[in-house]
């Protein structure tokens, strides 16, 4: 049946959805992979009966949280649990992400997956007064629970240090305090802030350059200390040159939503391995391409990876930050939850036609199991706005 989906301009185009998928893709049985480690950066799945506030605490559904991270790690995915996808600092408090990273954790156990575990500091609102000490101590109470969970910690970029450091030293300081501590290797996230804007300056300077070089001051500083690097700033050549400058054995994950199968396959000098949003939706198909990878037919992983690009780039386009709405409405369409609600309301996020652009991006890429549901849903959606087909 012909779909009549809504543009930017006012206007409603014909699209003929497509009958059948292009991937049926089996899971793996979780085997992992040879070539890459890779992460996807998991959602939430809201509770859709509770009776909450955008501004109230969260209220999540665990059977289909859990569940949906059984899926990831059924194709040999890691899940990356509690980072800005899973809406950290946006609907997600402190409270709730420790409850999750517990679950999500004991899960992993139970079924051999990998998983790493988002450590910031969204306990603490920085006020005039905040001090360092408060920062390192909200860190360390979120890398306790990481820790006791069993799972690799990834520290997170802070709001509070971004508003607290007076310049790169006290960065220095900080994660230098965090990095003894650390019982294991962590992954340390410098997340950009066309992600969130209450990170503009981070590592002591907007300059990147000069951010640049504070970043690997802490990772020469302390190399035994860190696993690697999550790097989300969509820029792939500073990528490129970053990873060139890592001590050896500390790998970089890219976070770049925008250029992630190129820098993933890497060059003469080296690859990235990946800690990516855009792996939810993309799960079984990204870990078919990485497989692909494993055997070293780069040729053959960029075919199939590089068609998703556009669909990547368009749920990640400005303001970046609200991607998250358009991952977890290609769950709800792709069946993985049985409605399209949000944490925080974060469902209004985006437009009609930004969503109708992203179901018939993903449509024509072929990646819904049943596209007759797909399509059913999204007709309900679409007369949920007013649009008669």
């Amino acid at each position: 049946m012909t779909l009549h989906l809504p543009s930017a301009d006012g206007t409603l185009r014909a699209y003929e959805p497509r009958p059948e998928p292009a991937h049926r893709i089996p899971p793996s049985g979780g085997s992992a992979f040879t070539s890459r480690t890779v992460f996807s950066a998991a959602h939430v799945v809201a509770d859709p009966y509770a009776d909450t506030t955008p501004d109230g605490p969260a209220a999540v559904d665990w059977d289909a949280t859990l569940a949906f991270r059984r899926h990831l790690w059924s194709h040999g995915l890691g899940v990356a649990e509690a980072m800005d996808t899973a809406q950290r600092g946006m609907g997600l408090d402190w409270p709730t992400a420790a409850e999750l990273i517990r679950r999500s954790a004991a899960e992993a156990r139970a079924t051999g997956g990998r998983i790493a575990c988002g450590v910031g500091t969204d306990q603490l609102t920085a006020t005039a007064t905040t001090t360092l000490a408060e920062v390192r101590s909200a860190y360390e109470e979120q890398l306790a629970v990481v820790e006791e969970s069993g799972a690799r910690a990834i520290l997170m970029a802070s709001r509070a240090l971004a508003a607290t450091a007076q310049g790169p030293d006290d960065y220095l300081e900080v994660y230098g305090h965090l990095l003894r501590q650390a019982a294991e290797p962590v992954i340390l996230h410098w997340l950009g802030p066309m992600f969130d804007p209450a990170l503009e300056g981070y590592w002591g300077s907007s300059d990147l350059d000069a951010a640049t070089d504070t970043f690997l001051e802490v990772i020469a500083a302390h190399p035994d200390k860190v696993d690697g690097i999550k790097v989300s700033l969509l820029d792939a050549q500073r990528e490129i040159d970053l990873r060139r400058r890592l001590p050896r054995g500390v790998r970089c994950y890219t976070g770049d939503d925008f250029n992630y199968p190129e820098l993933i396959a890497g060059d003469e000098q080296g690859f990235s391995h990946a800690l990516l949003g855009i792996f939810d939706p993309l799960g079984p198909l990204a870990a078919q391409a990485v497989r692909v990878l494993d055997t070293g037919d780069t040729e053959g992983f960029r075919a199939v990876l590089d068609p998703t690009v556009e669909l990547s780039r368009h749920l990640f386009r400005a303001p970046t930050r609200y991607y998250k709405t358009g991952v977890v409405f290609l769950a709800w369409l792709a069946g993985h939850q049985s409605h399209f609600t949000m944490v925080g309301g974060l469902q209004s996020a985006r437009s009609l036609p930004h969503l109708a652009h992203a179901y018939e991006l993903a449509d024509g890429l072929g990646l819904f199991p049943d596209p007759k549901l797909a399509q059913e849903r999204m007709r309900n959606l679409l007369g949920l706005y007013g649009v008669n087909q």
